[in-house]
């Protein structure tokens, strides 16, 4: 069994052996809230240099967690329940271990604090999530086809930032 720091390297790199790994480890759930939290933690700092100051840092940190837990639990009633494959079985645990882990790469949103360069390290460090997400959401629901996980995501994706702007009044997600 590989260790946390192992896991976050190995999701990051977006190996599907983690994501298997997590998946079957009902004791990594744990982990995969710490890597959130992490990641939450690296978006609050940048945050805190966007010119946000103390709030950016709160309301960073904050989003990027619950934003993943309504995300994975959009997920995973779409991926389970609207379109599932014949073959897929998991549980909200397993898509909330792989989804925890897919967001590895984003520790490196820290360094959205570097001037000039920080906009562009988010933008990439957001689509390596994705691209960790993506691949997260195939392992967890035993999809055969990335494009039904592509899909699957975009649509949770898009529930939720309709979601957001329906709370907080279209001021944005």
């Amino acid at each position: 069994m590989s260790t946390f720091v192992e896991r976050m390297i190995g999701a990051a790199s977006l190996d599907v052996h983690t994501y298997e790994e997590v998946e079957a480890d009902a004791t990594a759930t744990t982990q995969a809230m710490g890597v959130v939290v992490l990641s939450s933690i690296a978006q609050g700092i940048a945050g805190l240099t966007q010119g946000g100051g103390g709030y950016g840092f709160v309301a960073g940190a904050m989003g990027a967690l619950i934003g993943w837990f309504i995300w994975a639990f959009l997920v995973y009633i779409i991926g389970t329940k609207i379109l599932p494959e014949p073959q897929t079985r998991s549980d909200l645990g397993e898509l909330l271990r792989t989804t925890g882990f897919s967001a590895s790469p984003g520790l490196l949103r820290v360094l959205g604090v570097i001037p000039l360069l920080g906009g562009v390290i988010m933008f990439a460090v957001s689509i390596w999530m994705l691209f960790a997400m993506i691949i997260a959401v195939r392992q967890a629901l035993d999809y055969k086809s990335t494009g039904r996980a592509v899909g699957v995501c975009l649509i949770g994706w898009f529930v939720f930032v309709v979601i957001v702007l329906m709370i907080s009044g279209g001021r944005g997600a």
